[in-house]
C-alpha cells in the first residue's frame, strides 16, 4: 500500500502536515486505545512505519524514486492508566499531555541515529585558485584545511570499552518508565542501548563528543571549463558528525586568475591578434595559440583592424552541454616601422596609388 495513503496525504505534503496526520491516525489506532484489536495494531504499524519513512529526507527521496518500504509495526510499548481519551480524534488540535507524549515518540521515529545521539557534520566552506589554462583544461589540485575530524582514541563514538557494569540510568532493567499526565509508558534505556549494562566510559580525548581538530590535505578535481566563483561540493569531507553521524560536505569556491591572452564571456574567448599592413592587406595564414595548440588562421585580404574572425568551438569547454564555446579573433592593425629610406620610398609610393581609397565616398556628400 501506498505509504502517502497510509497516512492519508498528498505526495507533496510537507513535514509538518505528516506529522499532523501521523499524529491523528497514531491516537485513533493506537492498541492500547484498542485493547484486543489485532486489525487496530496491524494499522498502526503501517502508519508508524509510513511516518518513519516519509519524516527522513532520504528514504523518503528513496521511496519516491522506487524503492519499497514494507510498512511494519513499531516496538513502542505503552501503558494506560486512567487517560482521558474523550479529545475528537479528527481535529487536529491535540489535547497537551497527549502532545507530550508523542514529543516521546516523534524522537523515535526519528530513527537510530537520534536515539543514539548521533549529529550530522556542518558544511565546510573554503576557496581554492586556478589559473586559467587550468580552468580550461581542469587540474588536480589540493586543499590545506582544519576541520572536525573522528576521534582516533574512540574511533567517533565518544566512549571507550571497560568492563560492564550496572547501568545507573535504568538500574539494569534495560527500559525507563515516564508518566506524561495520566499516562505512563516505557521506552528503551537510551544511556545503555536497551541491555541493561555500561559496557563503556567517556572518551578522555574528546570529552565524548567523538570529534577533534585536525589538519587535512584534500584532493580536488576541478572539472575542465570551470568558471570563475563556481562552487566545487565534495560530499563527506565537511565537518565530521558527532558519535558517528553523517559528515558534512566540503564546499569551495573557485577563483579564476586573469590570462594575459584570453578573455572569457560564458563559453566563448576571445584573443587580439596583431597583424602586419602587408598581411591584411594582401591575406595570410598566421598561427594562432589556443588551449589545444597552436592553430592556422586564415586572413582574408583587405582584413580591416578590430574585424573579428571565429573560430568554432575552440572556445571554452561547457559544464552545461558537454560541448565547446568559439573563440573570437580580433584583428588588430600593426603598423610597420620604416628602418631605411627604400622602405619610406615604397610607402609614399603605396600612398600614391591607394591613398585616395581610404576616404573615397566617405565625405562626398559632406565636400
Amino acid at each position: 500500500m501506498d505509504l502517502y495513503d497510509i497516512l492519508g496525504v498528498e505526495r507533496d505534503a510537507g513535514l509538518p502536515d505528516i506529522r499532523r496526520a501521523y499524529r491523528r491516525l497514531a491516537r485513533k489506532f493506537h492498541p492500547g486505545i484498542n485493547p484486543g484489536d489485532r486489525e487496530a495494531h496491524a494499522r498502526f504499524g503501517q502508519i508508524t512505519a509510513a511516518f518513519e519513512t516519509l519524516s527522513d529526507p532520504e528514504r523518503r527521496r528513496a521511496y519516491d524514486a522506487g524503492v519499497s518500504e514494507d510498512p511494519r509495526a513499531a516496538d513502542f510499548s505503552f501503558g494506560f492508566e486512567g487517560f482521558d481519551f474523550s479529545v475528537d480524534v479528527t481535529s487536529e488540535h491535540q489535547a497537551s499531555t497527549f502532545g507530550d507524549l508523542f514529543a516521546d515518540v516523534l524522537a523515535r521515529s526519528a530513527g537510530p541515529s537520534a536515539a543514539a545521539g548521533q549529529e550530522a557534520g556542518a558544511d565546510l566552506q573554503s576557496s581554492l585558485s586556478v589559473s586559467f589554462q587550468e580552468a580550461m583544461t581542469g587540474t588536480e589540485q589540493y586543499v590545506a584545511l582544519t576541520r572536525q575530524a573522528p576521534c582516533r582514541t574512540c574511533a567517533g563514538s565518544g566512549a571507550l570499552p571497560v568492563d560492564p557494569v550496572t547501568c545507573a540510568g535504568c538500574q539494569g532493567r534495560g527500559q525507563v518508565r515516564t508518566a506524561r499526565g495520566h499516562m505512563v509508558f516505557t521506552k528503551p534505556c537510551e544511556a545503555c542501548r536497551g541491555t541493561g549494562q555500561r559496557c563503556e566510559t567517556t572518551c578522555r580525548s574528546c570529552r565524548g563528543e567523538g570529534l577533534e581538530s585536525r589538519a587535512e590535505s584534500v584532493g580536488v578535481h576541478v572539472p575542465a571549463g570551470v568558471t570563475d566563483e563556481a562552487q566545487v561540493r565534495i560530499p563527506g569531507r565537511g565537518q565530521a558528525g558527532r558519535r558517528g553521524g553523517r559528515a558534512g560536505d566540503l564546499i569551495l569556491s573557485v577563483r579564476v586568475r586573469p590570462d594575459p591572452l584570453f578573455r572569457r564571456e560564458g563559453d566563448d574567448l576571445h584573443l587580439v591578434v596583431p597583424v602586419a599592413l602587408h598581411e591584411a592587406a594582401l591575406g595570410a595564414k598566421i598561427d594562432i595559440p589556443t588551449f589545444d595548440g597552436p592553430v592556422r588562421l586564415r586572413v582574408p585580404p583587405g582584413t580591416q583592424s578590430g574585424q573579428r574572425l571565429r573560430l568554432r568551438e575552440r572556445g571554452a569547454p561547457s559544464l552545461r552541454t558537454g560541448g565547446r564555446g568559439d573563440l573570437f579573433v580580433e584583428v588588430r592593425l600593426v603598423l610597420p616601422t620604416l628602418l631605411d629610406e627604400r622602405s619610406k620610398e615604397l610607402v609614399r609610393e603605396f600612398g600614391q596609388i591607394n591613398g585616395g581609397n581610404v576616404r573615397r565616398g566617405l565625405w562626398d556628400d559632406q565636400l
